[in-house]
């Protein structure tokens, strides 16, 4: 009996330390990054993109640009037009979500040790949905390009300096403000 007692005892405090393994773990990034758009996530196109993480709730960045440009709820994601010193730019955005998953030992240990106790062997799983954890984090991805260059963030790039400037002002600007109005007087 101590010996079972022990078991069960160095079991659970185990789990205590072990019960989570992650299967995926999104990226951090604290101010932004600059990365090919595949290498971030698979369906996003082969260009460098200006890349950050986004707090607010979904949409809300397509309501700050389409405030922002007067862009009326048109070509929001794409083509979006701007200047830099008298050039012409349009860059285009996507919202990503990359969750992390963790799958939790704890209730499918604690099936499988309370049918082997039980003496009956079900065919239920023993891990189901309910024990992935998932935690949502969300990226706004943006890509910039003009008529001269088709990849504006590329190291190579002739404009990569400043169109980095820009996109960190925008950035910056837009998880500083709340209220999407107030951006139209600024411009």
């Amino acid at each position: 009996m101590r010996y079972f007692l022990s078991v069960i005892g160095l079991f659970f405090l185990l789990q205590s330390f072990y019960s989570c393994i992650p299967v995926r773990i999104a990226p951090t990034i604290r101010d932004y990054k600059v990365v090919k758009g595949k290498k971030f996530k698979r369906n996003l196109s082969r260009r460098k993109m200006f890349v950050f993480g986004d707090p607010k709730p979904s949409n809300h960045f397509y309501n700050y640009v389409n405030t922002k440009f007067q862009l009326n709820d048109e070509n929001v994601y794409d083509d979006v037009p701007f200047l830099i010193k008298g050039n012409q730019y349009f860059f285009a955005f996507y919202e990503i979500e990359i969750s992390d998953k963790t799958l939790n030992l704890v209730p499918g240990l604690t099936n499988a040790l309370a049918n082997k106790l039980a003496n009956s062997e079900g065919d239920e799983e023993y891990f189901s949905g309910q024990d992935v954890l998932r935690r949502q984090n969300w990226y706004i991805a943006i890509e910039v390009y003009s008529d001269s260059e088709k990849d504006c963030l590329n190291t190579n790039s002739f404009s990569r300096a400043a169109v980095l400037k820009y996109l960190s002002e925008l950035k910056n600007e837009y998880l500083a403000t709340h209220n999407y109005n107030e951006v139209i007087f600024k411009n």
